[in-house]
């Protein structure tokens, strides 16, 4: 196949802008225009082309597109203008900037213009910042042509940095970042807007008189103390962390804390209400996730925004303002509601199989605790058997309530959960248990996986050993390797998951490691490896599935542990045949890994 490499030039003014809209918003705007695309072919020369709408496109379609991978950096930018606009579909798409992310870790900046000095292939232009505002009518010849020396150096940019770090990129993440891409460039997807309006305007009434029957002033709500116990009303144990200055326990209720923040999409309409009263905003995530689906459905399809490598571990995420991965789905008034909005197109079926317990699995295939390996493999009630060692009395005699508390320790303790982080997840889910009982159920599990509970001491082992650049083996052997001089451990694709910067002090029990992010220095310990190891194993595995699947039929969502397949609703149970056997089909690397799935089909996202 052909390499061509892209790079789009358009309008932009203060107002009209990525900083101000999302990618999709921006593309599909009346405001948009191209001021010119330069292009490279394989080791071509560049050329610039600037012109009309029209133009542009009889000049694009003289390329080979079905035999030729379109090469951008961030390119569902490109790619959705060339896919959106142009009507040119390329074979596979390539995005260096998804490469930076995989190959440097997310804390490192993938811009374009700190990928060529790391690198050092040359310098980013600033033509663009001149261009504020200045529609192509509105350059001069020789501004034109400036221009287009820009865009030609960051097409060459994008391939001397595609050429050094694409080279030993493995092929099969390749194929993940062209699928990935693909989800967002070539949507399928519909959006039931009659449902959508509905909602809004049920989300809009609850969400005043919920406020109404609250009751609470603006200064009680700014109060901690008192918006502290407004949350306890409604079941919600407020977010704590250590004050620096005063090295006490205190509310996390800023705007930076995480936990905080989350409180923005708990499943609680109430408490989603309360926050955005507490945070001065308007609306409900649910409000605006909401109008965010219906200012799409009035533009068009669904174009699906799954970030590539968007975690430490690998896994994807939300962006361009639609996190899918966090769509209500299980609890609360509106659950499923925004899910049941996204349709497959007429005359078509959506297939959602999701995979069963894989961290849990990976973790005990991993640790090597053979005994829950097997029973998984048997298809047990694991949470029944964990359940009936909890509260001594036989599996048949295990009531919901007790199943679910053997749930959540085969699914939550895996990684070294303390009583009180296990007595406040509890306690969310509506159980209250004293902690001297969490402590003793957390000994149960510890004392019944034993191998488990070694495997985060090793991990802890490891870590010290990779900071004195010394040699380390980490669970099941031939799995991953430690690399102590890159802070690294090498995963069975190929990638490293990094710890850079490895550092320690002294603590209350040994020494403290943590590494640096762009932004901060992150605290790890055994346990928190392990977790790391079990995500970034379980993705590739996910991964390396769905490129299976994509073989014959057309994936169009990623969730977490499921993937989401569109086909024609005659061919709707031969496919889910064809999915379920991939996805309880361990890979190569993964000898003895028992995997197991669940699937759905329905006509919407929400009823599979």
């Amino acid at each position: 196949m052909n390499l061509i490499t892209v790079d789009f030039e358009t309008y932009y003014d203060k107002e009209y802008s990525l900083k101000k809209l999302t990618t999709e918003e921006y593309i599909r705007s009346q405001l948009f225009q191209t001021i010119g695309v330069a292009v490279k072919v394989n080791n071509g020369k560049t050329e610039w082309a600037s012109g009309t709408h029209e133009q542009l496109k009889e000049d694009l379609h003289t390329y080979d597109w079905e035999n030729s991978i379109l090469l951008a950096h961030n390119c569902a930018f490109d790619g959705a203008i060339v896919s959106w606009l142009f009507d040119i579909h390329p074979r596979v798409y390539a995005d260096t900037w998804c490469i930076a992310r995989a190959l440097h870790g997310i804390g490192v900046s993938g811009s374009l213009a700190k990928l060529a000095k790391r690198y050092n292939i040359g310098v980013e232009g600033d033509e663009v910042v001149n261009a504020l505002g200045k529609h192509r009518e509105d350059f001069t010849k020789a501004e034109l042509a400036k221009y287009g020396d820009y865009c030609i150096n960051d097409v060459e940019l994008c391939f001397g940095l595609f050429k050094i770090m694409g080279t030993n990129f493995p092929p099969s993440e390749m194929k993940v970042i062209d699928t990935t891409l693909k989800m967002f460039i070539e949507p399928k997807l519909e959006l039931n807007v009659t449902l959508l309006d509905d909602h809004l305007v049920q989300v809009k009434q609850d969400k005043a008189k919920l406020l109404e029957s609250v009751g609470a002033t603006k200064k009680q709500l700014m109060s901690n103390p008192k918006f502290a116990n407004i949350l306890k009303d409604f079941g919600v144990s407020p977010p704590m962390k250590t004050s620096p200055t005063t090295n006490k326990e205190t509310y996390a209720f800023a705007k930076t804390d995480e936990d905080f923040l989350a409180l923005q999409e708990h499943p609680d309409i109430r408490v989603q209400a309360l926050m955005a009263a507490r945070m001065g905003s308007k609306s409900t995530l649910e409000e605006t996730r909401t109008e965010r689906l219906l200012g799409i459905a009035a533009r068009g399809n669904f174009p699906v925004p799954i970030k590539y490598y968007a975690a430490h571990t690998g896994r994807f995420g939300g962006w361009d303002n639609v996190n899918i991965q966090n769509f209500p789905s299980r609890k609360g008034k509106y659950a499923k509601v925004l899910k049941k909005a996204i349709v497959a197109p007429p005359k078509h079926m959506l297939i959602d199989c999701d995979s069963s317990q894989i961290e849990a699995r990976v973790l005990a295939w991993f640790a090597e605790q053979d005994d829950l390996v097997e029973a998984f493999r048997n298809d047990d009630p694991v949470y029944e058997q964990m359940a009936a060692e909890i509260y001594d009395k036989a599996v048949e005699d295990v009531t919901k309530e007790e199943r679910f508390v053997g749930k959540t320790k085969i699914l939550g303790c895996g990684y070294g959960m303390g009583a009180v982080r296990d007595q406040a997840q509890l306690k969310v889910e509506g159980i209250d248990m004293e902690l001297d009982e969490c402590r003793r159920v957390i000994n149960i599990y510890r004392n019944k996986n034993d191998k488990i509970k070694a495997l985060w001491k090793a991990a802890q082992s490891m870590l010290a050993a990779m900071n004195n650049d010394t040699d380390y083996s980490l669970g099941r052997e031939g799995v991953v390797s430690i690399l102590p001089k890159d802070n690294a451990i090498q995963l069975p694709n190929g990638l490293l998951m990094r710890y850079s910067n490895l550092s320690h002090e002294a603590g209350q029990y040994g020494p403290e490691f943590s590494y640096s992010t762009r932004k901060e220095q992150v605290k790890i310990y055994g346990g928190k490896v392990v977790e790391n190891l079990c995500q970034a194993l379980a993705r590739i595995i996910i991964t390396d599935q769905m490129l299976q699947i994509a073989k014959k039929c057309k994936v169009v969502l990623m969730v977490h542990d499921s993937i989401v397949v569109c086909v024609h609703e005659v061919e709707v149970d031969p496919a889910r045949k064809f999915i379920e056997k991939i996805m309880r089909t361990s890979p190569a690397w993964a000898e003895g890994l028992p995997l197991n799935c669940e699937s759905g089909c329905a006509d919407t996202y929400g009823d599979c």
